[in-house]
């Protein structure tokens, strides 16, 4: 029985029965796939079409778009075919490309949030200077760091995981390859491994919170020393968009990866893994387009010229 997984793949338990409720649930994910498909799309789209949000905050937001595209694609495809087939099977190689992309995705979006606090730190404390401390090159260092960083965790674990034996059952509790639910199955000791994907998990996620609380901390002595009321309130719109997405997606991260063993549930991490795989794709495009006014109007402008153009 041992590693039999190499040759006949595992079965994802997945999060979906049969019954009427899944049903109409399952439904609802597909929604909030196609919109978080078609936001991201958009999204990365306008920004690269118009050059007023040729600026990196944007720049910024369409590589957070790109992660989030590919981490939707990455998991709910599959997951909806299994469903839709009754099929539940994923082979070895498809499982260690899932956990590969799964954990630098979401590594490379927790390190890029972070320091897209940074950003806003230097557009509200040193306004003058933003052109110049955020210059192309500092923006191609940050996202290149981002996604270097998430790259290189996601093969550290994929490795990691697949090179281990697995026996007996192939049944992983989760509708995805996920690490810590794919460690169950080894008929190995696993401990080292648990402590190993532990500090990747506390220096993936405390790093750029970190970064996170030091930058608005900042920020709120800055804010709190404008004399303006106007100004005030535009400093604190400017964060409101980027806080609201750390909020969804570091609340999700840190209850899934961050708790003590014995307090982990396979169905409580399976419902919590639905926000930061589907759920925060979607809201983030949705976040930074609906409260902001250059994307709403560079919308506008793109509607328009398709609607000239039909007329022509």
């Amino acid at each position: 029985m041992v590693n039999q997984s190499y040759t006949d793949g595992f079965i994802l338990v997945g999060i979906f029965s049969r019954s009427q409720t899944d049903l109409v649930l399952f439904s609802v994910v597909m929604v909030v796939f196609t919109v978080a498909l078609c936001g991201n799309v958009l999204l990365i789209f306008l920004i690269c079409m118009d050059p007023q949000l040729h600026t990196p905050m944007y720049f910024f937001l369409s590589q957070l778009s790109l992660m989030d595209l590919m981490l939707v694609c990455n998991i709910v495809p599959k997951m909806a075919a299994n469903f839709l087939s009754g099929r539940k099977s994923i082979s070895f190689v498809g499982c260690g490309i899932q956990i590969g992309l799964f954990v630098s995705l979401v590594g490379s979006e927790g390190l890029l949030l972070g320091l897209m606090a940074y950003d806003r730190y230097v557009a509200i404390s040193h306004p003058l200077h933003y052109p110049i401390l955020m210059n192309q090159k500092v923006c191609l260092q940050i996202t290149g760091s981002s996604w270097a960083f998430g790259i290189m965790d996601g093969v550290i674990q994929m490795v990691a995981a697949m090179s281990l034996p697995y026996c007996g059952s192939r049944n992983v509790d989760h509708f995805f390859c996920e690490v810590p639910a794919l460690l169950k199955l080894a008929c190995v000791d696993t401990s080292l491994f648990d402590t190993l994907l532990f500090a990747c998990c506390v220096f993936m996620l405390l790093l750029p919170f970190s970064i996170i609380v030091a930058s608005y901390a900042c920020i709120l002595g800055t804010v709190l020393r404008m004399r303006s009321a106007q100004t005030w309130k535009k400093a604190l719109a400017t964060c409101s968009s980027h806080l609201t997405a750390v909020t969804v997606f570091y609340g999700a991260a840190m209850f899934i990866y961050l708790r003590p063993r014995r307090y982990r549930a396979p169905s409580h991490d399976k419902v919590v893994s639905i926000f930061y795989t589907v759920l925060t794709p979607m809201l983030n495009p949705l976040i930074y387009s609906l409260r902001n006014g250059e994307v709403m109007g560079a919308l506008r402008k793109g509607l328009d010229h398709c609607r000239i153009g039909s007329q022509h």
